[in-house]
């Protein structure tokens, strides 16, 4: 029997409540993982490498980020990526009138200008292994509220840079993108200590009645890069628990 083809995954903000789902998800289910975060990494999976990395100073310094493909290329033996989860984020709230230069620049970089760029440094290896890429976005980019704007604007641009880039590189890879609403991360839940009425409420005004695991964001994600997926490309996928069709109005 022929032995089967070592599939890579490069999974990026791996050490949000998400990003490690995702880690853990794609190692359990037949990929060697690369797992990069700008913070240190506290802990580690079988199957898995972890690599620190400053996604602004890939979109922002050329140097710095062909280094980095060729650290990952080398640590494949060249096989390059199977897979790559654009995950990381940075949610930075103001408004219009307060958001700084620098806090606005910062969203587009981390969410819209490092999925595209960390995209194009792999491509050629992700073309070769018939590769996907699979995006982390937002509810955000199609309804927000108040003091979201650059967060809300970053996930929006992401969704339609995944719908471009398929019609742009037709047939050479697969990319598609996860529109999830809240997500049951250590995060969220202590942002309702002592709110146990409010995240209650949240669940509840989900119509499904609860609020998604990162798990089944995981899933998902693995589902889109795999062999099951093979006709979806340029979608994004609504993981809202149906949240995303509900009208939010006095009652």
């Amino acid at each position: 029997m022929q032995k089967s083809k070592v599939k890579w995954a490069l999974i990026t903000g791996a050490n949000g409540g998400i990003g490690k789902a995702l880690v853990r998800c794609f190692a359990e289910n037949g990929f060697k993982v690369i797992a990069t975060d700008i913070t240190d990494f506290e802990e580690s999976h079988p199957n898995t490498v972890n690599y620190q990395i400053d996604l602004e100073r890939v979109v922002n310094d050329e140097e710095y980020a062909i280094a980095f493909k060729d650290q990952i290329l080398s640590r494949t033996e060249g096989r390059g990526l199977t897979a790559l989860v654009n995950n990381a984020a940075i949610q930075i709230l103001g408004s219009v009138k307060n958001l700084t230069r620098t806090e606005w620049l910062t969203s587009m970089n981390v969410n819209v200008g490092a999925p595209f760029f960390m995209t194009q440094l792999f491509l050629e290896t992700l073309e070769r292994n018939e590769g996907s890429v699979v995006n982390i976005s937002s509810i955000h980019a199609l309804q927000t509220k108040r003091n979201f704007v650059a967060y809300a604007t970053s996930k929006g641009a992401l969704s339609s840079l995944t719908r471009n880039m398929a019609v742009d590189l037709g047939n050479a890879i697969r990319i598609n993108a996860i529109e999830p609403a809240a997500v049951s991360t250590d995060m969220l839940r202590a942002g309702f200590e002592g709110k146990e009425e409010q995240y209650k409420l949240l669940e509840a005004f989900h119509p499904i009645a609860r609020i998604a695991t990162p798990e089944e964001v995981a899933k998902l994600a693995l589902f889109l890069c795999s062999e099951e997926s093979s006709f979806i490309h340029g979608a994004c996928i609504n993981a809202t628990g149906g949240i995303h069709g509900c009208l939010s109005d006095p009652d």
